[in-house]
């Protein structure tokens, strides 16, 4: 939970506006919400990646070194079955499955990453309960600020957003 302050807008272009100004004065913008999509809004944003390709690429390999070492074990160590002088260790049949689960692993691994990192099993947000939350899908535009930790850090933010033209501002968790 991140504490902050929720600012209101009634026009795109005084919300631009507070965006740049937020991120210039210092303050860290930590969402956006807006009625429909504006390019600019998303470089003002304070985001970071989630490491997803990261987290597919470990289960990925993972899995499929898991799934070769279970095949080698099992005709090498566990039932080794000397069929017409073949090597016990013949590694181009044992490619195929540690590729297929490799595949299989990365993608589960991924979708599941995406879904935690988006916050999406989250039915309920604090968020909603901010008055007049509700016309971000209308016609208003909201700017989320990190609030500072002292009592001057906030009110620095508030004047800031106030000569930025916003409309309202109040606290929320997000």
């Amino acid at each position: 939970m991140t504490r902050a302050l929720v600012a209101e807008f009634d026009d795109a272009d005084r919300f631009i506006a507070a965006l740049k100004v937020s991120r210039a004065e210092g303050l860290e913008p930590v969402d956006a919400l807006m009625p429909f999509h504006i390019p600019e809004a998303a470089k003002f944003l304070a985001g970071r990646s989630p490491p997803i390709r990261l987290i597919m690429a470990i289960a990925g390999f993972g899995m499929a070194i898991l799934a070769y070492a279970l095949q080698w074990y099992s005709a090498v160590v566990a039932y080794p079955i000397d069929s017409g002088g073949r090597p016990l260790n013949s590694w181009p049949i044992f490619v195929l499955v540690p590729f297929e689960v490799g595949i299989l692993a990365a993608s589960i691994a991924g979708f599941i990453a995406f879904i935690v990192g988006s916050g999406l099993p989250r039915l309920h947000h604090p968020l909603f309960a901010y008055p007049g939350i509700e016309r971000t899908t209308q016609d208003r535009f909201f700017v989320l600020v990190a609030r500072g930790d002292s009592d001057d850090a906030d009110d620095r933010a508030r004047r800031i957003l106030f000569e930025a033209g916003a409309v309202s501002i109040g606290a929320c968790e997000a």
